[in-house]
């Protein structure tokens, strides 16, 4: 028994010495392996933040600010406002300038603009004897075009829309 205790006491410590290699190596690759999770975390973070980045500049607003022209010196009803269905279109531009109006994708005759020339003041409201008889609710969009009547041409457009209730 001394010597089967002796062998089993052998083949005990030998599997525990064995045991306490397979813990070492698996230790040691554990080690690797977490200072490798590390390394591709901050891989992987970097590419994140680089992709963050990148969408910031392709998909960010050029930063550029959307104003009418200094030649037009005001408009109503204001850019992206929501207004009632009373509302006039109104272009204030220098004096000696002419415009073309186009509302929703229809071009208002001349006859239907209301201008005073002294001030460069064009108005525009539909009603029943013009080519668009209301505001209907909704989104509506304007775009004018002028030029000036005399001396050097300065043309210029601005298109805006805005919400009718």
């Amino acid at each position: 028994m001394n010597d089967g205790d002796g062998i089993a006491a052998e083949l005990l410590e030998d599997g525990v010495q064995s045991h306490r290699a397979t813990v070492i190596e698996f230790a040691c690759c554990l080690k690797i392996s977490v200072v490798n999770r590390y390394r591709l975390m901050y891989i992987f973070l970097g590419l994140a933040l680089a992709l963050v980045a990148i969408g910031a500049v392709v998909f960010a607003p050029s930063g550029q600010v959307n104003d009418p022209p200094d030649v037009l010196e005001s408009y109503s009803p204001a850019a992206e406002a929501t207004v009632l269905r009373q509302i006039d279109v109104e272009i204030d531009l220098p004096v000696n300038y002419q415009i073309e109006l186009v509302i929703d994708g229809v071009s208002i005759p001349e006859s239907e603009i209301k201008v005073v020339e002294e001030t460069g003041r064009f108005r525009w409201r539909p009603n029943s004897s013009t080519i668009i008889p209301e505001w209907t609710p909704g989104l509506h969009t304007v775009w004018v075009r002028w030029d000036r009547i005399s001396g050097l041409p300065d043309p210029g457009e601005w298109i805006w829309s805005f919400r009718v209730q």
